[in-house]
């Protein structure tokens, strides 16, 4: 376990290796969990925020789900969640020419329609972050899902990436630039 500030971190952050291959998973993180996105309390804020300038780019089922349970909505084990289309695919994903599912937000903060990207959970994915059971404290874990992510940890093994790296602009965004060369100093260290 690695401890920088309030997080202790699993080894496999630094450890592992991965980088996505969307060419293969094709986002399929976006469909396929238990719940849809969680959420924290300024993330809702954003997606009220952002709603209307990123609705055109939401599917018709999408749209529907979100008419029917909202923007958003509680789940008892992961709490503010996005919505989902069925129990499947996140109300706000949808699907690119190659079959491949985008997020609504990202895709309107590429344009520079919005200055939000996405949910934290879903940019740091596959590392998950959980407030610990001592109080103050987060846990950062490596957790990608074994079938749909071998692509993507076969991918980093082959380019050699470790995972807070192919992270750095998430960990950076959720954590800020001093904890990510905090684990810079770890990985140089091993």
């Amino acid at each position: 376990m690695i401890a920088i500030d309030n997080v202790l971190i699993s080894e496999d952050v630094v450890e592992a290796q991965f980088v996505c291959d969307l060419s293969k998973c094709k986002g399929g993180c976006c469909e396929d969990g238990d719940a849809g996105a969680p959420l924290t309390g300024e993330e809702l804020d954003e997606i009220r925020n952002a709603y209307e300038k990123v609705k055109s780019l939401i599917p018709k089922e999408g749209l529907q789900e979100i008419e029917r349970t909202g923007l958003y909505r509680y789940d008892k084990e992961f709490g503010w969640v996005t919505p989902t289309v069925n129990g499947g695919i996140c109300a706000y994903g949808f699907r690119d020419e190659k079959g491949i599912i985008k997020c609504s937000f990202e895709e309107a903060y590429n344009r520079g329609t919005i200055p939000w990207k996405k949910p934290i959970s879903c940019h740091l994915y596959p590392i998950k972050v959980k407030e610990s059971k001592y109080e103050g404290y987060d846990m950062m874990n490596y957790e990608p899902r074994e079938s749909l992510c071998s692509p993507g940890c076969a991918l980093g093994k082959k380019l050699k990436v470790p995972v807070f790296r192919f992270l750095k602009e998430a960990i950076i965004r959720k954590y800020g630039l001093e904890f990510y060369e905090g684990l810079e100093a770890v990985f140089e260290r091993k």
